[in-house]
């Protein structure tokens, strides 16, 4: 079963889901915020997706800017970073869609066309 990880009041996360239901695709729906990812599954999803750990932060999120992260980010261990996301949905990038063999972040339909 597919996972799709999103915040339901995020305006791409509804146009994902929306496009994940005119395709058929079965998922499974988390909420980012009330369910969090954690540690171990976003270390999972990150080397899954091929990703640098950058590319999970929600840059244009109020929190990421709240806490200064640009500047932060770069000082910071691998396993810092992942702690940091692991401790507040909102940091996290989304929508997340977890497949058998693909890790997908942020929506991009081109890319999403699984």
């Amino acid at each position: 079963m597919n996972l799709f990880v999103c915040y339901p009041k995020c305006t791409t996360c509804q146009k994902a889901r929306k496009w994940l239901d005119e395709k058929g695709v079965e998922y499974q729906l988390r909420n980012i915020k009330t369910d969090n990812p954690s540690v171990e599954e976003l270390r999972e999803w990150q080397q899954r997706s091929g990703l640098e750990i950058k590319k999970f932060f929600n840059t244009s999120g109020l929190l990421y800017k709240e806490m200064n992260l640009k500047d932060k980010l770069p000082e910071m261990t691998l396993e810092e970073k992942l702690s940091l996301l692991a401790s507040d949905g909102m940091l996290v990038k989304r929508p997340i869609l977890v497949t058998e063999d693909k890790v997908l972040v942020g929506f991009r339909e081109k890319e999403w066309d699984i």
